[in-house]
């Protein structure tokens, strides 16, 4: 697979590659397995990010990804090939609730959320709460108290 490695389109010069920060480096993995044509071993995704970054963190990184839900991995002899655990939308969807799940105050955290919204935005949301409780939808994390904050910002 030709083209621009993700390090150097999403980066800029080796000197300023060499500082990314976790989080980017994390969304170039993501980024560079999205494009992948099926399951990646963690050298694919080293070539493609450029040769400034060691193999050891792109491991690190895949690790950590898959520690937080955000990729699956599979034997493939000695080694792993890894796979985003879901599209684009649901990696972002995962952020937010890991987000939402670190905040001590739930209640006030989805008020100013919500508040924030745009009037399209806030449609949407609408729509959505109205399709999940006409499927009579279950909660997508049993215990983790969201159908109560669900209830709450549906008015119930």
């Amino acid at each position: 697979m030709g083209g621009t490695p993700f390090g150097k389109a999403l980066g800029g010069s080796g000197r300023e590659r060499a500082r990314r920060g976790q989080g980017q480096l994390e969304a170039q993995v993501l980024a560079a397995l999205h494009h992948a044509p099926g399951p990646a071993t963690a050298a694919w995704v080293q070539e493609r990010l450029g040769d400034d970054l060691a193999y050891t963190t792109v491991m690190t990184i895949l690790s950590r990804l898959h520690a937080k839900g955000a990729v699956t991995r599979e034997r493939a002899g000695r080694a792993y090939v890894w796979t985003p655990a879901a599209d684009e939308a649901g990696l972002a969807a995962l952020r937010m609730r890991r987000v939402l799940d670190s905040e001590p105050d739930r209640d006030a955290v989805l008020t100013s959320f919500v508040s924030a919204l745009s009037a399209h935005d806030e449609d949407v949301l609408r729509s959505l709460l109205a399709r999940a409780e006409d499927d009579g939808a279950p909660d997508p994390a049993p215990g983790t108290g969201r159908a109560d904050a669900s209830d709450e910002a549906r008015g119930g």
